[in-house]
């Protein structure tokens, strides 16, 4: 072949481009031979051409397409032509067209796959995927299967819109150091050693935060990064060891601001890349009412099942139970004044609801702190059957109008000392509730919510001592400055979680920008001014040469894309991610490294007994 530049790609000719001669570029993804008839399925990452070798080839291009098999990388030069009509391919974006092949040439052959990168499927159409580790592994073949190109095109053209609508509304994009100071951001830190400067380390940053509130300080008043994170914590499904957040920051702002322009950025992203209009503004929700809702800050407001106050039926029995959670008088109810007798109404499932159902719900609740999970069952005749009805025989009106409920609906309970444990547990079973029954608005893809007006600090029962709930350089709520030291348990905090679909996507606050204000938080949490100021510093310091007010927020890029590839895992939308264990199956990360590597750098490493 003269020249195997491809000329086209493998998504782009249709029926106008008959007649045409091209050169395509592109790994095989499957082979037909039919004897006189050699059809090539070649993909690249903008689609699929299907070329064919028939009777006007010749005897040398016949031999080569007759020896290639799956993942070969080659090319084609040949003419464009239509398919018949009973073999259009209307999946296809390419299939009413076909390339009659006059040369091929191998760029290289494949071994044997270790999986298959075609879609296979089962006979109930599930999808057959290899294993985890596998795929990590062989990760470079994992990317060219479909749903992997799609995903991480579907991420780059997130990331470009963002930056093109923070640029449009004056934000500037700037870099912060991956090398810094080791602060305590609650995570652990990656810790890079100074080769330099022996026995003391850098750290990789948890956050940027502390560099972007010093650039407010700088007069850069809008800034933001798409910026790599690190934490040396556990993984899970929507965590990684290192992970990306778009970084923002404002001076001169408020909430209100900060809340719209993150709106606007969320809906231009999936204008632009999805097609799909998001409302303008975003449902608000108190962290109270997050809770007693939902049981939880971070809600699947999909579905609109909600978790209701049941205290008033521990005064209709003897039922013990009940009357702990509706008499619960702890640090949280003192705040919040509401119940830890908590009651869930499922509709018209109590006759699909067996007793082996239920106790796979009252796992749930167990798993997450509750003693147990109470229900009966709504009969067909307005009486209460199973459970704990026999408690409350005679009082089915009464309870029934309350809750709102019906016939041949169930009614769930969790009662508990704590509000915050009764919340906790019976959300936990709404959701699996949402997920077993499907209870999701089709026409409601994508629900966003705010979460605001969270407790400023919580409560450590085992260091006796009080916590900021998210860091140490939020803003307190302004109307409680007064009582920050005499009243801690009832300050909010100027800050705001930004949910998506039950997953916390983003966190953000107004900052302290008042050196004094600032202080006095630290003396609140146990931080002595010595230990700020080794801890926090030169952020300190920079606030001492007018700080002007400001605020941020950090959406995960990660977990944005995540959701909106409907998967389940961000290791599906992140090119080269590491496993459960942190580890990369691929490259062999982390390993061990030479000796005098670790002598230049001052280490020694010793045997850890299992």
């Amino acid at each position: 072949m003269e020249n195997s530049k491809r000329t086209v790609t493998c998504g782009e000719l249709t029926k106008a481009d008959v007649g045409r001669k091209v050169v395509l570029n592109g790994w095989v993804s499957r082979t037909r031979d039919l004897g006189g008839l050699i059809f090539i399925r070649l993909r690249d990452r903008y689609g699929i051409t299907q070329v064919t070798v028939g009777d006007k080839a010749s005897e040398q291009v016949k031999k080569i397409a007759s020896s290639l098999k799956s993942e070969f990388c080659i090319a084609v030069e040949g003419i464009v032509s239509p398919r018949a009509e009973k073999d259009i391919n209307t999946d296809m974006a390419t299939g009413e067209i076909e390339v009659e092949a006059n040369d091929i040439e191998i760029f290289t052959t494949s071994q044997e796959l270790p999986f298959s990168i075609e879609e296979v499927r089962q006979k109930d159409g599930t999808l057959v995927v290899a294993n985890e580790d596998l795929r990590l592994k062989y990760r470079y073949l994992d990317l060219r299967r479909e749903p992997m190109q799609h995903n991480i095109i579907l991420r780059s053209k997130v990331s470009f819109a963002t930056r093109e609508y923070l640029t449009s509304k004056g934000f500037l994009e700037i870099e912060t150091p991956t090398f810094i100071k080791s602060t305590p951001e609650g995570a652990r830190d990656y810790l890079v050693p100074s080769r330099v400067h022996p026995g003391k380390f850098y750290s990789l940053p948890q956050s940027p935060q502390l560099y972007k509130q010093i650039l407010m300080v700088s007069g850069f008043d809008k800034y933001f990064q798409i910026a790599r994170c690190y934490r040396d914590e556990d993984a899970r499904g929507d965590r990684q060891p290192e992970f990306t957040q778009i970084d923002m920051e404002m001076s001169f702002t408020n909430r209100d601001e900060v809340l719209s322009t993150t709106e606007g950025m969320m809906g231009y992203i999936f204008k632009k890349t999805l097609n799909y209009d998001l409302p303008t503004k975003f449902d608000r929700i108190s962290w109270d009412d997050a809770f007693d809702f939902y049981g939880s800050d971070k809600p699947d407001l999909r579905f609109d099942m909600k978790l209701q106050d049941a205290a008033f039926m521990a005064e209709l029995s003897d039922f013990n139970a009940f009357k702990a959670g509706a008499a619960a008088s702890d640090k949280n109810i003192e705040r919040h004044k509401r119940s830890g007798l908590k009651a869930l109404v499922v509709k018209d499932v109590a006759d699909k609801y067996s007793r082996k159902h239920i106790e796979q719900l009252e796992a749930i609740a167990k798993i997450n702190h509750a003693k147990g999970l109470a229900w009966m069952k709504v009969g067909q005749d307005g009486k209460f059957e199973g459970g704990i009805s026999k408690f409350f025989a005679g009082k089915e009106e009464e309870i029934c109008l309350k809750l709102s409920a019906q016939k041949n609906d169930l009614l769930l309970f969790v009662s508990d000392e704590k509000w915050q444990t009764a919340c906790v547990a019976l959300g936990a079973v709404r959701k699996q509730l949402g997920k077993d029954l499907n209870l999701y608005n089709p026409k409601d893809e994508f629900h966003f919510a705010w979460i605001i007006d969270f407790p400023y600090f919580a409560w450590n029962e085992e260091e006796n001592k009080w916590e900021t709930e998210h860091h140490m350089f939020t803003l307190p709520q302004k109307k409680y400055w007064d009582t920050l030291e005499s009243d801690p348990g009832s300050v909010k905090g100027d800050l705001y979680d930004l949910v998506l679909n039950g997953y916390e996507l983003a966190s953000g606050s107004m900052r302290i920008n008042d050196p004094a204000l600032q202080q006095r938080i630290f003396k609140i949490v146990g931080y002595s001014e010595e230990r700020a100021q080794k801890a926090f510093g030169f952020l300190v310091q920079a606030f001492k040469f007018g700080a002007p007010p400001h605020g941020g927020i950090a959406p995960g890029l990660d977990r944005l894309i995540m959701l909106m590839c409907h998967e389940e895992s961000i290791h599906e939308v992140i090119a080269f991610p590491k496993n459960n264990m942190a580890a990369s199956p691929m490259d062999d990360s982390p390993s061990a490294v030479d000796e005098q590597q670790l002598k230049d750098l001052h280490i020694n490493c010793y045997d850890v007994e299992e």
